[in-house]
C-alpha cells in the first residue's frame, strides 16, 4: 500500500510561493495579461516540482533501476571510474526540463561516500559534462559487497544539485534520494559483468526501469 504524501518535492515549495506572490500582486494591480503569463508561470514551476508516487519492481533484488526520468543517451564500458573499483559499465540518463527531477535509489545498499565536485555547465547530454561538470556522486555497498555508484551531474540550466543522502544512511531500491532542478543527467556505475537490458534512446522511468541485473 502506498503511504499518502503531497505529491510535490519540498524543495519547490519556495520557487512556488515566489511565482504565485507574483501571480497575486499582478492581479491586485489590474494587469490581467501579466496575471495570466505569470499564473502560467506558476503552474509550471508546480508542475516540475512533481513527485508522483511509482510502482517499485520488487521480483529481482539483482535488478538495477533507473534512478531518473528521462532517456537513455548512452551505455559505455570503461576500464575504470573515479568512484568505483575495476572495470565498469556506465549507465547516463538525460532529464530534460518536462521530465520528473526526483531521484531514487538504483538498489538497496548502504551509503559508503558521498562527494560533490564543483565544476563547468556543459549541456548534460555532452560527452564533456562526465567529466568537467559539477556534480554529486554517492556510492553505495550492496549486501553482496560489491559497490555501485549514482552521480548526478548539473547541466547548462540546472544549477542545483540536491542530495538528502550521508555517510553510513541505508537506503531501499527506488527510495527518493534528491533531485537536480531545471534539466541535467545521472549516470549510474556499475560492475562490468552486470547484464545491461537499456539501449541508448529509450526512455525511462525512476524507480520503475530496470537498467541492468546484477550477476
Amino acid at each position: 500500500m502506498l503511504t499518502p504524501k503531497i505529491p510535490v518535492a519540498k524543495e519547490g515549495y519556495p520557487f512556488i510561493a515566489l511565482a504565485a506572490l507574483f501571480t497575486l500582486t499582478a492581479a491586485l494591480l489590474s494587469c490581467p495579461w501579466t496575471t495570466l503569463v505569470l499564473g502560467l508561470v506558476t503552474l509550471f514551476v508546480v508542475w516540475f516540482f512533481r513527485d508522483p508516487e511509482r510502482i517499485i519492481p520488487t521480483h529481482d533484488e539483482n535488478a538495477i533501476l533507473c534512478p531518473a526520468d528521462g532517456a537513455i543517451i548512452g551505455v559505455d564500458r570503461l576500464d575504470e571510474s573515479p568512484f568505483i573499483g575495476g572495470k565498469t559499465t556506465r549507465i547516463s540518463i538525460f532529464m530534460n526540463v518536462f521530465n520528473v527531477h526526483v531521484n531514487r535509489a538504483v538498489c538497496a545498499g548502504r551509503v559508503e561516500k558521498v562527494s560533490h565536485k564543483p565544476g563547468m555547465f556543459f549541456a548534460a547530454d555532452n560527452k564533456k559534462a562526465a567529466l568537467e561538470n559539477e556534480s554529486c556522486a554517492t556510492v553505495l555497498r550492496l549486501a553482496s559487497g560489491r559497490q555501485v555508484a549514482m552521480v548526478q551531474i548539473a547541466g547548462l540550466i540546472a544549477r542545483r544539485i540536491v542530495c538528502w543522502l550521508q555517510v553510513g544512511d541505508e537506503i531501499q531500491g527506488g527510495e527518493r534520494f534528491g533531485l537536480i532542478r531545471f534539466g541535467s543527467r545521472l549516470d549510474v556505475y556499475l560492475p562490468d559483468d552486470c547484464q545491461v537490458t537499456v539501449f541508448p534512446g529509450r526512455k525511462v522511468k525512476a524507480g520503475e526501469s530496470v537498467l541492468a541485473i546484477l550477476p
